[in-house]
């Protein structure tokens, strides 16, 4: 959402039901390893999520999507559907999103905030280190009005 990684025609807000932002997913590369993982965002079923969706031109659609999946589905964590979603505009579209696997083995599902605090202190990978990346996704939703309290709250608390 905050470093798309692709060239896009148009950037707005965007608004999906039934999934919601969490930092659902164990992560084993970007931000954390095997050994010591972290966690990253996912979709997750439930609830409702206001983000942000881009629109690729036809010519460089296909190339976006490969990009996404080398980027996003590394160890297939993810899948890949097609959601409607309710831009700022208005418009109804289907957007492409990766939604958590509930039955993929990175897979964390809800955690207690003691757990939150311990994985995302100990990630690192290789984009970095994983109170980077809950920082950095804090300031950008607030930037773009969108509240996340448990984003909110971590970010507190890793100082």
């Amino acid at each position: 959402m905050w470093r798309p990684g692709f060239a896009f025609a148009e950037r707005q807000g965007a608004f999906v039901r039934g999934y919601h932002r969490s930092l659902c997913v164990y992560s084993h590369v970007h931000r954390g390893t095997k050994e010591r993982p972290g966690l990253v965002l996912g979709l997750d079923r439930g609830g409702s999520c206001r983000g942000v969706a881009f629109r690729v031109e036809g010519g460089v659609a296909e190339a976006t999507r490969a990009y996404l999946r080398a980027r996003e589905q590394v160890t297939l964590v993810y899948r890949e559907v097609y959601v409607r979603s309710r831009l700022a505009d208005g418009r109804i579209v289907d957007a492409l999103c990766y939604v958590a696997d509930r039955g993929h083995a990175q897979y964390a599902g809800r955690l207690d905030g003691s757990e939150l605090v311990r994985l995302v202190a100990q990630g690192e990978g290789v984009s970095g280190r994983n109170t980077e990346y809950v920082k950095n996704t804090h300031e950008h939703l607030t930037e773009l009005a969108i509240r996340d309290s448990t984003l909110e709250w971590l970010t507190r608390r890793l100082g």
